[in-house]
């Protein structure tokens, strides 16, 4: 029985789009390579692009990656597609994110070397889109993992199809046109062709929570709902829409409620030079009682993304009871009440206003 081909979603794939495939060897990025090679390859509406693919040997896993490597050079020279090599070091990148105070786990690291490939790849002209081979069901364990950890909706929005990466000479994308499809539907095609791919033994290993949460936690989940994996990308496009909703209202808004600094007699506004004091944005009260609940959550958390900080779910909550719409615990509403939040963020509360700033960290000795 010749194999069932995965749809491939072509939507922001444009006739002379120079398209590279992301390609570790494993069975998704297997076939994403092979189904863009078979439409590229089509008598009648064709992809018309010029296809590449990039694979990027971590520094980890020993021999198991060299093969890695070995396998998709083999495959890619049969295709006579060509490829780009890339080296990274992992373990480099965490002894650096150690050092810097902002430790990564080996995921974080691993994905962060990936997309500043990607991004070079594209900046210099290699490639206008990257396309990555995010399943469904990447989607479902990514949403899911988000969820446990107590995201916002642009958390719960998960993978997105399309990732703009902006450059001043050669914008390009990052492109996941397999989001649509089950991971199984993929490995069965591959069967269909007679295509061994390989298999990255960390994928098993618990030590990764995403992996407990493939291999333990949805399994249990789906006798519960055996849609949920839809179920869950349903959820990440929902959230998606409600979030770029929310930026639109937000870019409207802003302009009109961020104050810099703070009001001096006589009118007008001081900006901070103190030291250690890395800028600072007010808000007034009485424009913030004038909001609905949901929208003063996301002006001050839009506020501290400005002075480049994230407030979770309980630090918003205290900002909201030192200005005065809410109560919490060991939280004052008089003015003068201050707080110190999570990544040097500070707040203070005047009659009129609620200011944030950042404090800088002290310097090392």
């Amino acid at each position: 029985m010749p194999a069932v081909v995965p749809t491939l979603n072509r939507e922001h794939i444009r006739p002379g789009d120079r398209v590279c495939a992301a390609v570790s060897g494993g069975a998704d990025s297997l076939a994403l390579l092979l189904l863009l090679h078979a439409a590229n390859s089509l008598p009648r509406n064709s992809l018309g692009v010029g296809l590449s693919a990039m694979h990027v040997h971590h520094g980890l896993r020993g021999d198991e990656a060299d093969g890695d490597l070995a396998f998709v050079q083999a495959l890619c020279l049969r295709l006579e597609v060509p490829l780009h090599i890339h080296f990274a070091s992992v373990p480099d990148r965490l002894a650096r994110s150690r050092e810097a105070g902002q430790p990564e786990t080996i995921e974080e690291a691993a994905r962060a070397l990936r997309y500043e490939i990607f991004a070079s790849l594209i900046a210099q002209g290699h490639a206008d889109s990257v396309l990555t081979a995010h399943t469904l069901d990447d989607q479902a364990e990514t949403v899911l993992m988000k969820l446990l950890r107590g995201a916002w909706t642009e958390g719960l929005s998960g993978i997105h199809p399309v990732v703009l990466v902006p450059n001043a000479t050669h914008p390009g994308k990052i492109l996941r046109p397999l989001l649509a499809v089950r991971r199984a539907e993929l490995e069965d095609y591959l069967r269909g062709r007679d295509q061994p791919w390989r298999t990255d033994s960390s994928n098993s290993d618990e030590a990764f929570t995403r992996n407990r949460i493939r291999h333990n936690l949805l399994p249990l989940l789906r006798e519960y709902n055996p849609s949920l994996d839809q179920t869950l990308a349903n959820l990440a496009e929902l959230a998606r829409d409600d979030e770029a909703r929310w930026q639109s209202e937000l870019s409207r808004i802003l302009p009109q409620v961020l104050l810099p600094g703070k009001p001096v007699r006589g009118g007008g506004r001081s900006v901070s030079t103190a030291p250690g004091e890395a800028g600072s944005i007010a808000l007034e009260l009485d424009r913030l009682r004038g909001f609905d609940p949901a929208l003063r959550r996301r002006v001050l958390r839009a506020a501290a993304r400005q002075l480049g900080a994230r407030l979770s779910f309980d630090d918003t909550a205290r900002l909201l009871a030192l200005a005065g719409f809410t109560t919490a615990p060991t939280v004052s509403a008089r003015p003068g009440s201050s707080l110190h939040l999570a990544g040097q963020l500070r707040a203070e509360r005047s009659q009129r206003e609620l200011r944030l700033y950042r404090s800088e960290p002290p310097n090392k000795a």
